[in-house]
């Protein structure tokens, strides 16, 4: 499939009934759904008149109102549909991602609001429902990386006295890949057989063949798959037959180069939310027949059902 270059002159991205109609194509393929409960059909009337903003409906048996963003990451938003839209167009189609600073400029928005859009579309890039990686006669990649500055380009007092405590100030991520499918990123606290092995045997299928590095906290997981087979890099070894993890440092340099180029610091604890946004736009690459629009599309399908909140209910306040 050849892809195909976005025209943005499309009223989606600028007029908000358009955008709606767009919305309500996407999470309501098959007719309008109460989000509360599940009625469709001849169940939901559409309300219209003065008084009634655009895109209302109510369900007969609830007795509820409800437009398409009830349920989503845009529910309650004070933010345009068409800027929704137009956002995750901008995150979508951006390889290395695009910092909220450009989204301002681009849309004449505050940052706050750039920042807020694109945090919410980062939780609706992440798999509601994930099935595990790989199956049968399937290969999936495990690899490993740390993210954060290089002390190099450190203040001299700022720099660490040795490379195990400069380890120690990185992140650590893992990654699985599966040859030809989609990607799964983890930010996890250390890089132990016991932390990467949680991953791993929960997210991959057992029947994979899983391919690593020669890192000895693979050894033991390993064992647990169909297969298992790995390159040891200590000696020079990359690739040995179909023996290598050279696609899951491909994502890597992907993703390394968005963080440090675009992003240039990643907090720790939204590092999660950003792996989520490079593990979508790789598995719905070009090579998989994916381009711009369609990709898009599928980011705002993932708004449903991920009503995000300040605090959730019935969490208490703090003191």
């Amino acid at each position: 499939m050849t892809a195909r270059k976005s025209n943005l002159k499309n009223p989606i991205y600028h007029d908000d009934d358009a955008a709606r109609a767009h919305l309500e194509a996407l999470l309501w393929p098959y007719g309008p759904v109460c989000p509360r409960c599940g009625v469709t059909g001849d169940r939901i009337t559409k309300l219209q008149g003065q008084s009634t903003r655009p895109g209302v409906h109510k369900c007969k048996d609830c007795r509820k109102p409800f437009t398409v963003t009830v349920g989503t990451v845009m529910e309650r938003s004070k933010v345009s549909l068409s800027s929704w839209v137009l956002a995750a167009h901008f995150m979508a189609s951006s390889k290395k991602g695009m910092s909220a600073k450009q989204l301002q400029r681009l849309m004449g928005c505050t940052y706050e609001t750039a920042w807020f859009l694109f945090h919410r579309l980062r939780e609706a890039a992440r798999p509601s429902d994930p099935g595990p990686l790989g199956g049968p006669g399937r290969t999936v990649e495990a690899d490993e990386t740390y993210m954060g500055g290089k002390e190099g380009n450190k203040h001299a007092n700022k720099r660490a006295k040795d490379r195990a405590l400069a380890a120690d100030r990185k992140e650590a991520v893992l990654t699985l890949v599966e040859r030809g499918g989609f990607a799964r990123s983890f930010h996890v606290a250390s890089v132990t057989a016991k932390t990467l092995r949680n991953e791993i045997v929960t997210n991959v299928h057992r029947s994979s063949h899983l391919m690593t590095d020669g890192a000895a906290y693979y050894v033991t997981t390993g064992r647990e798959f169909a297969a298992h087979s790995s390159v040891d890099h200590v000696s020079g070894e990359y690739v040995r037959g179909e023996a290598h993890s050279n696609t899951a440092e491909g994502y890597f340099a992907i993703l390394k180069r968005g963080v440090y180029g675009t992003f240039h610091h990643v907090s720790p604890a939204h590092l999660h939310r950003y792996l989520a946004e490079f593990d979508f736009r790789y598995s719905y690459r070009e090579a998989m027949g994916v381009d711009d629009d369609m990709r898009a599309a599928e980011l705002l399908r993932g708004a449903k059902g991920k009503r995000l909140y300040y605090r959730q209910p019935g969490q208490a306040a703090h003191a």
